[in-house]
C-alpha cells in the first residue's frame, strides 16, 4: 500500500478519536499537557494495536465483528457521553474530566474498532504485513489526538461549567454516527 493511502486511512480512522479529545480538553480548566499525552498514547496505541489485531484474526470473527462493531462503539460512546452529562449535573468536581484507566481503555477501544477493521481488510486484501501501516496510523492519531485535546483545552475555558455537559453531547453525536454508519444509514 502506498504512503499517500495510509496516510489518508490514518487521518480518517483518527477522526473519532479527535473529536473525543476535543470533548475531553472541553473538560480541562488549564493545559493539562501530562492528560493530553495520556489520552494521545491511549488513542493513539490503540490505533496502532487494533489493525494488528485485526490483521491476525482475519475473516475468523470477521462476520461478527463486522455486524456488531457500530453497535458497540454507539453503546460505549452514548454510555460515556451520559455519564459525563450525569456528573456536570451534581456537585462541582475539584479534578477535571476522568483520565482514569477505565475510562481512558473504553474511550480508545470505542475510538478504534473501524481500525479493527482495516487490519481485517488488509489481511483479506492479501498484504503480506501489517506493522508499518499500524505504526502510521498510531502515530496520525496520537498527533491529532493531542491537537483536538489543545483546541478543546482552549475552547473549554471560554464555555465554563457546561464544557462538561457539551462533551458528553459530543461523545453521545459520535455514538450515533458510527451507528448511523454502521447501519449505512449516513455517507
Amino acid at each position: 500500500m502506498d504512503l499517500l493511502s495510509v496516510l489518508l486511512i490514518a487521518v480518517g480512522l483518527a477522526m473519532d478519536a479527535f473529536s473525543v479529545a476535543i470533548a475531553k480538553g472541553l473538560q480541562r480548566d488549564t493545559r493539562d499537557t501530562a492528560s493530553m499525552l495520556k489520552m494521545g498514547l491511549w488513542t493513539g496505541g490503540f490505533q496502532f494495536l487494533m489493525p494488528v489485531v485485526g490483521f491476525y484474526i482475519g475473516s475468523f470473527a470477521h462476520d461478527f465483528v463486522e455486524q456488531w462493531a457500530h453497535w458497540i462503539a454507539f453503546a460505549i460512546l452514548c454510555l460515556i457521553g451520559a455519564n459525563m452529562i450525569y456528573g456536570s449535573l451534581g456537585e462541582r468536581e475539584e479534578v477535571g474530566a476522568d483520565m482514569g484507566p477505565m475510562t481512558m481503555l473504553l474511550l480508545a477501544v470505542a475510538t478504534s474498532i473501524d481500525a479493527l477493521m482495516v487490519g481485517f481488510s488488509m489481511n483479506l486484501e492479501g498484504n503480506a504485513g501489517i506493522l508499518p501501516e499500524a505504526t502510521a496510523i498510531g502515530a496520525v492519531t496520537l498527533v491529532l489526538v493531542c491537537i483536538g485535546f489543545r483546541i478543546g483545552n482552549r475552547l473549554g475555558s471560554r464555555i465554563g461549567d457546561r464544557a462538561q455537559i457539551l462533551g458528553g453531547v459530543v461523545l453521545i453525536v459520535i455514538g450515533f454516527k458510527v451507528l448511523l454508519e454502521g447501519l449505512d444509514l449516513l455517507l
